[in-house]
């Protein structure tokens, strides 16, 4: 029930009953502005969401999404969503219900001039979403600005950034000894993060039944590398089921350490241990795949003196990743098994995959196509 009057300022009035002896003031312009605001304000009662926190700003619910991405990330991580938040300060004091899509798309095209990167715009972007789902699903609001932002064209992550690795780079990787290599056929063909293959131990590697159990990951805290129960989502063990091709490499390695990818003296390897160690495999690679320019003599060496030109992709942990995903869709294995295999903590990550490698692989299919019948014109 409402009671609504004049103010003395000339704005209309109305004040919702709440219970327990609270009340909810609502303010506008004319009567009937006010008659909406409190229609839509008894239509979100109706539907249990708690009206009652008007002055819940966008920056006090972000600090409530960052406490608890703090206990459930990598510290590297949570410096990154803070550092996001942090650039959305000019929407921190307005609460969650006066910003609209056109505030943070005006923020964001703004840092995007400012020459912002443009993954970290979309980084803010992926943020700001998940402080709303956040107040959303605690009943404090019911719309998420968020979905209907626009960001400018190039701002969408490059394919780069989640690309799958060639034939003839996986036949790279297949062919080519190095310490590292074991880290990237498991990463290939087992779809671990970094993280997860940072922590694995020979105990959780089963080559009988071919399985990898992943138990532990590696996150980056304050104080360096730490071990916590769990991979990314979740906390709970989970199962992977390997491939031929890499239960007989993993059976043809010397088990010299409790660590399946350890660093030389046996222990698990850190962040910069792995980064050395990476660059030396992505040097070698280099070395003995790379399109050098004409005329160019590649020593046969990497440590020769003269700075040998890096002509090859520079493949990442998270490619081999995507690979990973992707020969789970050419293999045909359906879309809920793979989000089980990779650890997705929500199927629609794996649906996104899944979604734009049928578009990229069904256009190949047209393209075989019209070559076909360029064939058949030709012929006639």
């Amino acid at each position: 029930m409402s009671d609504k009057k004049v103010r003395s300022d000339g704005r209309y009035q109305a004040s919702i009953y709440l219970g327990n002896g609270e009340y909810k003031y609502i303010y506008a312009r004319s009567r009937k502005e006010l008659d909406d605001k409190v229609l839509d304000a008894k239509m979100q009662l109706n539907k249990g969401i708690d009206i009652k926190p008007e002055l819940d700003s966008f920056g006090e619910w972000a600090e409530q999404w960052l406490s608890i991405k703090q206990y459930s990330v990598s510290w590297k991580r949570y410096t990154a969503y803070k550092g996001n938040i942090q650039m959305m300060a000019p929407l921190s004091p307005y609460s969650l219900d006066k910003l609209r899509p056109i505030d943070f798309q005006q923020l964001f095209f703004r840092l995007y001039t400012e020459g912002v990167a443009i993954q970290t715009i979309n980084a803010c972007k992926c943020a700001a979403k998940q402080v709303y789902d956040l107040a959303i699903s605690n009943r404090v609001t019911d719309f998420n600005p968020i979905t209907a932002v626009k960001l400018p064209k190039d701002t969408a992550p490059a394919d780069n950034d989640r690309r799958a690795l060639t034939d003839e780079e996986m036949k790279w990787i297949i062919d080519t000894p190095h310490r590292m290599q074991c880290a990237a056929m498991i990463m290939i063909f087992a779809g671990l993060r970094k993280g997860e293959l940072l922590a694995l131990q020979w105990q959780n590697v089963d080559l009988q039944h071919k399985t990898i159990t992943v138990r532990q990951t590696v996150y980056q805290g304050k104080g360096g590398s730490a071990i916590k129960a769990g991979g990314k989502s979740s906390n709970a063990a989970r199962v992977v089921d390997i491939p031929q091709i890499l239960a007989d490499h993993l059976t043809g390695i010397e088990r010299t350490s409790l660590f399946v990818c350890p660093n030389t003296h046996g222990d698990m390897m850190s962040e910069s241990a792995w980064k050395r160690a990476w660059d030396s495999y992505l040097c070698d690679l280099n070395l003995k795949y790379g399109d050098f320019p004409p005329g160019y003599t590649p020593p046969k060496s990497k440590f020769a003196p003269q700075k040998i030109p890096f002509v090859i992709p520079r493949i990442t942990a998270h490619w081999l990743r995507h690979t990973y995903i992707t020969l789970l869709y050419k293999s045909g294995v359906d879309v809920l098994t793979a989000k089980e295999q990779a650890d997705h903590a929500d199927i629609s990550t794996t649906l996104e995959i899944y979604t734009h490698l049928d578009k990229q692989y069904k256009r190949r299919q047209i393209d075989k196509l019209d070559e076909y019948m360029r064939y058949e014109k030709a012929a006639t």
